[in-house]
């Protein structure tokens, strides 16, 4: 008995890939970077990027051009912060919102309202409800296609 298996590889109409907000992820710890991306992908809302080395976060940046990128604060090779003044002075790049993830503060202190360089933060360790709702909060409002 012959079977025939259809699978289908493209999004559906109204799961366009367009319809996606696309997030890079710079973060120094790769499982943690790895497991946010597969969570966030799960929810079928988001296509997401991953880079790991700080020295390449900006040209990864360039390439990916982002709706917003989550970016560590605390990372050997360059801090959050400088990663952040080279994408924010990219002229292709400086309305991009930039969300950071640090251990360095509390859960209180991120609903707090306050800013690190006038961007928003979260704390981690993150759950994915509090990541997408983050997230959600700092996006660009799209325009509807």
């Amino acid at each position: 008995m012959n079977r025939t298996v259809e699978a289908n590889f493209f999004p559906q109409v109204g799961e366009s890939i367009k319809e996606k907000a696309c997030i890079l992820i710079i973060d120094n710890n790769r499982d943690f970077a790895h497991s946010a991306k597969l969570a966030l992908e799960r929810t079928g809302r988001y296509i997401v990027y991953e880079e790991n080395d700080a020295s390449k976060a900006h040209q990864t940046a360039q390439g990916v051009k982002p709706d917003l990128i989550l970016l560590d604060i605390a990372m050997p090779e360059a801090d959050g912060g400088e990663v952040a003044a080279r994408i924010e002075s990219d002229p292709t790049l400086n309305r991009t919102p930039i969300v950071f993830l640090t251990a360095l503060v509390t859960k209180s202190e991120t609903k707090s309202g306050l800013q690190i360089q006038g961007h928003p933060f979260l704390a981690k360790p993150i759950s994915i409800p509090e990541l997408v709702a983050g997230i959600e909060q700092s996006l660009p409002a799209r325009a509807a296609s």
